[in-house]
């Protein structure tokens, strides 16, 4: 994933977010009124879109309806250095973790419709390659399935294991390069990093086109519960 410095274009940027975002936001929902959340949070939907749906990018993904332990990890990891992404980092470097909760239930609640599956053309060799791995893994490389933890319905499950769906192949593949990179890093143990760096080129594009390509799940919500006990140890995942 290309990185990006903080020039005087992004703090313009973001200045124009912090100014105007809430408006926009009423302006698209005709008859809306903004609530005092939605004022606070306008420099997040005006990236990240009026509702949290996520744009037509590899930078600004859909972050509605995902866990709110989910969200507010990648708030803190941004904040405090787990991610890299500086125009979050600008934005969050100040805010406590109270409010940076209160900001991840907001876009927790929340259930936009999902945006169009991606349609790029993809050998079916790649996209059968793909789905072995989300729904088996590969135990020979050591390898859990996705779903082992993303679950079944590939929704996510609560406290804080986010959904695989409504998120464009090339965003999906860019996150997995900075978890085998190490650029992008959770609590240790850090179990995505663990898997990503068994992964190669190949299996990365074959594990994000089959992703992206999935029907929209008519119930969004993340699974409750996970159904068992997650593969391995994860740091930021109670066991």
């Amino acid at each position: 994933m290309h990185r990006r410095t903080i020039g005087s274009s992004v703090l313009l940027f973001l200045l124009y977010a912090l100014g105007s975002g809430a408006s926009l936001a009423a302006a698209e929902v005709p008859g809306a009124m903004p609530s005092a959340m939605d004022e606070r949070v306008r420099a997040c939907t005006s990236c990240h879109g009026v509702q949290s749906q996520g744009l037509n990018n590899d930078y600004f993904p859909r972050i509605a309806g995902k866990p709110a332990d989910y969200l507010f990890n990648q708030l803190t990891a941004f904040r405090d250095g787990g991610r890299t992404y500086p125009p979050m980092g600008y934005l969050l470097a100040f805010l406590p973790d109270d409010y940076l909760r209160k900001i991840s239930q907001y876009f927790a609640d929340l259930q936009p419709p999902y945006p169009e599956a991606d349609h790029g053309n993809v050998s079916p060799e790649v996209l059968a390659a793909g789905e072995r791995l989300v729904r088996h893994g590969d135990p020979a490389r050591k390898i859990p399935a996705c779903i082992a933890c993303h679950g079944a319905r590939m929704t996510g499950t609560q406290p804080g294991i986010p959904g695989l769906l409504g998120l464009h192949a090339s965003y999906i593949a860019g996150q997995m390069g900075t978890w085998r990179s190490g650029t992008r890093h959770a609590l240790a143990p850090d179990c995505m990093h663990t898997i990503a760096v068994k992964l190669s080129d190949r299996d990365i594009t074959a594990v994000s086109s089959w992703l992206a390509r999935q029907p929209r799940p008519a119930d969004p919500r993340p699974a409750p519960t996970a159904a068992g006990p997650l593969p391995l140890a994860c740091g930021s995942q109670p066991q």
